[in-house]
């Protein structure tokens, strides 16, 4: 089954000012150096790397009123916001290469703009350990790379949730967690409030990755514009170890593939976040070679064998 791909820009956002761990600011070179550009290009995708943007270093202070580093998240975050904007203008698929995962916020927030724009129905999937739905009221670390989510459903400060000019950036219904095992107390109770549609650990061991898959992907058609925001903390630490914040049980290989090439199945995805990869405690670049194994499936490498 062929197909062809956009073009396909990547986005480096070297910065850990979101999370809790030193480390993911040098994701993007891990993925680089793990041949992430080449091995796009060698499924006939063209590809440009933009290199990476810049802005304030870490300042690694305590939280200040519920926020750890607000002024610092809000800066990266609108330049991932600008670049990814346009690349999107210019008709091409970004592919942001983090650091932490408070930078969804940027690129997601520039996405949902360019759905109101052209028209296209939004739907992302939130491949991840944690739900990401905390504010800075039930917040246990003031870590903003746990707050990305709520800040996009208008919960969080003004800076953050109007980032694009509209609050909310998306609607809950618009979201599917994927590979959830990890929320905390007060972030649990927002999740259910909110109704956010969360596809955890226990469902996926109960009803099995082909059909969560098919619900997660359910409605999506050619006025979609799908967006996956992929957390690598979302694959089993005995596969990938090279995270900040691993959390046991979760998606072993061939699961993580399966749901890669499902995606890759629909032809709708047309933008990428691939974040909190952190090669200071990864293994001689393990996680970031998955990473890159498993995003050539999304541009449709595939193990199927028959029509």
């Amino acid at each position: 089954m062929s197909r062809t791909y956009p073009p396909v820009s990547l986005i480096g956002a070297p910065t850990d000012v979101g999370a809790g761990h030193r480390g993911s600011r040098m994701g993007p070179e891990a993925l680089r150096i793990a041949g992430l550009g080449e091995a796009l290009i060698k499924r006939g995708v063209d590809v440009i790397d933009r290199g990476n943007l810049d802005g304030p270093r870490n300042p690694w202070q305590k939280p200040v009123e519920g926020y750890r580093h607000l002024p610092e998240v809000v800066a990266w975050n609108r330049a991932v916001m600008d670049a990814v904007s346009t690349e999107l203008d210019e008709g091409r698929m970004p592919i942001l290469l983090g650091g932490d995962h408070c930078l969804g916020l940027g690129s997601i927030t520039a996405v949902a703009r360019h759905c109101r724009t052209t028209g296209k129905q939004l739907r992302v999937l939130w491949l991840d350990a944690h739900a990401d739905f905390n504010t800075h009221q039930v917040t246990p670390s003031g870590n903003v790379h746990g707050m990305p989510v709520a800040c996009l459903c208008g919960l969080g400060p003004d800076a953050l949730t109007k980032l694009g000019g509209e609050a909310p950036a998306v609607r809950p219904d618009e979201i599917r967690q994927i590979g959830i095992r990890s929320v905390d107390e007060g972030e649990k109770r927002l999740v259910q409030e909110y109704g956010l549609d969360v596809y955890d650990m226990r469902y996926i061991d109960e009803i099995g990755m082909k059909r969560v898959m098919e619900e997660a992907l359910e409605g999506v058609d050619d006025n979609t514009h799908l967006h996956v925001s992929f957390d690598v903390d979302f694959l089993d630490p005995s596969i990938a170890p090279g995270v900040g914040t691993t959390v046991p049980g979760g998606p072993n290989y061939r699961e993580a593939q399966l749901v890669m090439e499902m995606i890759a199945d629909t032809g709708r995805m047309a933008s990428l976040d691939i974040v909190e990869l952190n090669p200071i405690i990864d293994k001689r670049n393990r996680t970031a070679r998955l990473a890159v194994d498993l995003v050539e499936s999304l541009f449709g490498k595939s193990t199927l064998m028959r029509d």
